[in-house]
């Protein structure tokens, strides 16, 4: 059988035990249905020898290598990763376009006895509607920007809000990147994987109440806001957590403390700031960055760099701000500021 989506949220509707991505391993990188593994029937280099053999030789060539080297590849899952399910396990099966990949995984499948499916149109249909959902889609629920400079704990707070009743997206989890100069955490997603996870998170909003996403350029390291979102962000109130900048630097020494502690990645990073000011100020945040003096290089930092600009940024915007003064962003202080955040979302949100 094969089943049809016609929206994001149909997928978790039809409780499958297993979601198989057929397609070669760079196929499945670049982007896959969410929860999906990966057990290829072609690799990369056969995918490419047989669509070489599909265009120079003869199609019926083409697809009698192919389903050879399918075959061996279904033999291989069949004994590794599929070894141990039992008969009432219940996969669903795509490739590229829901076509012979697919077909020929779910057949092998369906001869042994499982109730397996695949998905009409395969990734593109998903990838269909993940377009359709952050590039032609306002977003459906009133947003609200959590705002504040640099090292005010938006993120955490932000984490912090469901605890109150308010919905969220965090952006910077989805991107993998804590959305400045400093914040790579790993390795991020692609563009389009980046786009699924906020198409997921945008097609669950409740459209009766407001969501807060934490404010952002239109780029988070490398993965770009699609335009709906940034439209909005850009037209949002804000709730500015202000909060004085010795505090926002204590804050910063130990958010970043994973940064901190690799001292030939921070001074890295911190060279990557010389296009941007005099050579004696970046000599300056090194000698800091060396002598461990992370809470007083975030102070220089935030002084020099990170401040000026948030200020110039916020004076180009014309929108409702309402700003919430903290003394302390200490963990066990947190849990407090998100509660009067989310006290000043609900006011914001009464218009």
């Amino acid at each position: 059988m094969a089943i049809t989506l016609t929206s994001l949220t149909d997928l978790a509707t039809h409780g499958f035990d297993d979601i198989i991505d057929v397609r070669a391993p760079a196929e499945y990188a670049e982007d896959h249905l969410p929860g999906a593994v990966s057990l290829p029937v072609l690799d990369d280099e056969e995918r490419a020898r047989v669509g070489t053999i599909y265009k120079q030789v003869s199609p019926f060539s083409a697809r009698k290598i192919g389903a050879a080297l399918v075959a061996k590849n279904a033999s291989i899952h069949l004994q590794g990763p599929l070894a141990e399910k039992g008969g009432g396990w219940r996969p669903l099966v795509y490739c590229w376009r829901g076509g012979q990949r697919s077909g020929s995984f779910a057949t092998i499948l369906g001869q042994i006895g499982w109730r397996v499916e695949t998905l009409v149109g395969g990734y593109k249909t998903w990838r269909s509607l993940v377009v359709r959902e952050v590039y032609d889609t306002p977003v459906r629920a009133p947003v609200v920007v959590l705002d504040g400079n640099t090292g005010s704990a938006k993120t955490e707070v932000l984490n912090l809000l469901p605890q109150f009743g308010v919905q969220v997206i965090d952006l910077e989890g989805l991107a993998r990147h804590r959305g400045s100069l400093f914040g790579n955490v790993g390795v991020q997603p692609s563009q389009k994987a980046f786009e699924g996870a906020l198409a997921l998170a945008l097609a669950g909003l409740d459209p009766t109440r407001p969501v807060v996403v934490e404010a952002e350029s239109s780029k988070i390291g490398n993965c770009r806001l699609p335009p709906e979102i940034w439209k909005a962000m850009v037209a949002a109130p804000r709730v500015s957590i202000a909060a004085p900048r010795s505090v926002r630097a204590e804050y910063l020494a130990r958010a970043y403390a994973d940064l901190t502690a690799e001292t030939d990645r921070l001074a890295a990073t911190v060279g990557l700031l010389r296009p941007m000011h005099a050579a004696e100020v970046i000599e300056g945040w090194l000698a800091l960055a060396a002598a461990g003096d992370h809470a007083e290089l975030a102070d220089s930092l935030m002084e020099r760099h990170y401040d000026p600009r948030y200020g110039k940024h916020r004076a180009r915007m014309a929108v409702p701000v309402a700003e919430l003064a903290v003394d302390s962003l200490a963990a066990a202080d947190l849990p407090g500021v998100a509660e009067r955040v989310a006290a000043a979302i609900r006011t914001l949100a009464k218009g």
